[in-house]
């Protein structure tokens, strides 16, 4: 008999690895949600997401890609692993992701490939968007450039992709790298710890999902849970786990505040003092607007033979276009976009 079977339990409700059937939409998960989704549909060519450690910033992402419907995107998540990446390794992986088929190994080239089918997926009526986790990896000036000259590849009036950065705040730094790419971040999004009480509703989302109906933490339990996790999810993740385990192996059916000081000691988790930046504990109703879907303008452009030629003089024109003129006041016009989402709904 395993924890699961003990407690009822049909999966594990806390385990670490990205799981959309648990994904809890707290106040700042769903404003952040519906911040990227406006950024996504009006494509503004660069947001950024930052946060600590274990704020959910995989599992928001994971959300993102699965909400773009693929009838009106085509979008891709990469997840950067390491710093020691070429440009020409990142251009071809950004163009295989978005259906380039046997990129380059030339930069120009596939440079001129990948202008070439963001043209295609733009006469389909689809816009691209590509999510970046662990974008804090993005070290070099030269990985930032590159960026830059992407963003520049665009029709009249209209960007042709559209890229999401999710890292820790060390990608900050990496932005400062080239203050041309800096300046065309659209919108940056904070994520910050949950609240206590965000805390106590996190663990019971994730324990009914996993098919509990019973009260399996004590209040005393639930206030270490989040004394000692700080609020951040991964550690409640862990911090759960292991009590559930705890209270399997001691055959308590509830667990208490003992249980969790015991393996908050165990795993070496002290008192948190509690961050000021935390989101207050109002959750607000999961964001029902999703992206309009285009209808393509005609479905017999979507040939790649009415692509321009893979010119890398012309690639090279686009890719070192200028800034554009008058920027939007980003923000103000999401204030508007979002209070008018979650208008009139009780």
């Amino acid at each position: 008999m395993s924890y699961l079977d003990f407690y009822r339990l049909q999966t594990e409700p806390f385990s670490n690895a990205p799981n959309e059937r648990f994904y809890y939409n707290s106040a700042q998960h769903a404003k952040a949600l519906t911040r990227i989704m406006y950024i996504a549909e009006t494509m503004k060519g660069l947001a950024v997401v930052v946060g600590d450690i274990g704020t959910g910033k995989t599992t928001l992402a994971r959300k993102v890609l699965d909400s773009l419907p693929d009838e009106a995107y085509e979008s891709a998540l990469l997840i950067i692993l390491h710093s020691e990446i070429s440009p020409e390794w990142l251009l071809r992986k950004i163009a295989t992701q978005l259906g380039v088929e046997q990129p380059a190994r030339d930069k120009i080239q596939i440079i001129g490939q990948l202008y070439r089918r963001l043209l295609q997926l733009h006469e389909q009526g689809k816009k691209a968007v590509v999510l970046i986790d662990e974008a804090q990896m993005l070290s070099s000036r030269e990985l930032m450039e590159e960026f830059r000259g992407l963003l520049n590849l665009e029709v009249t009036a209209h960007k042709l992709i559209t890229f999401i950065f999710f890292g820790l705040p060390e990608m900050e730094q990496n932005l400062d790298l080239d203050q041309p790419l800096l300046q065309r971040v659209a919108m940056k999004i904070r994520l910050s710890t949950l609240t206590e009480e965000a805390t106590k509703a996190y663990i019971t989302h994730r324990l009914a999902i996993a098919g509990n109906r019973d009260n399996l933490l004590t209040d005393e339990a639930q206030k270490n849970i989040y004394r000692y996790s700080g609020g951040f999810p991964r550690k409640i993740n862990i911090l759960c786990d292991n009590a559930l385990f705890q209270g399997f192996l001691m055959r308590e059916r509830v667990i208490d505040g003992n249980i969790v000081e015991e393996m908050a000691f165990d795993l070496g988790f002290e008192d948190q003092v509690h961050s000021q930046g935390a989101m207050p504990a109002v959750e607000l109703p999961p964001p029902e607007w999703t992206p309009e879907v285009e209808k393509p303008e005609a479905e017999d452009k979507a040939s790649t033979d009415a692509a321009p030629d893979d010119s890398p003089q012309e690639a090279a024109d686009f890719q070192e276009s200028p800034e554009d003129e008058g920027e939007e006041d980003i923000e103000a016009r999401f204030d508007a976009f979002f209070e008018e989402t979650f208008s009139g709904e009780e």
